[in-house]
């Protein structure tokens, strides 16, 4: 029998029931395998960095620059959208900071 692929997004992945709720909170940690996860040292969680494996949704645009911009990133070899991306990036984190500073 051919099993049939399930595909869900955050907006369309059903709610658990209130009971299937009650049996997850009330699963004890022992039953839960974890024996295949090795753990974590000291100096790992020292070097641990938060949200590396974290991608942002894309959204797809269009934006009008200046010309001499467009050839600069452009210039800058393969990629210049993703670079583009990460000037604007770098800006937004630097404004949040600026203002959460205040």
């Amino acid at each position: 029998m051919k099993k049939k692929m399930v595909s869900h997004t955050i907006e369309t992945l059903p709610r658990l029931t209130p009971a299937e709720a009650a049996k997850l909170a009330a699963a004890r940690p022992r039953k839960i395998d974890t024996s295949d996860i090795p753990e974590w040292t000291e100096e790992q969680w020292k070097s641990a960095e938060r949200g590396r494996m974290y991608r942002p949704r894309k959204c797809q645009i269009t934006a009008r620059l200046d010309a001499d911009v467009l050839v600069w990133l452009k210039s800058q070899g393969k990629g210049y959208q993703s670079r583009m991306n990460d000037i604007i990036r770098r800006e937004m984190l630097s404004a949040m900071k600026s203002q959460s500073s205040r």
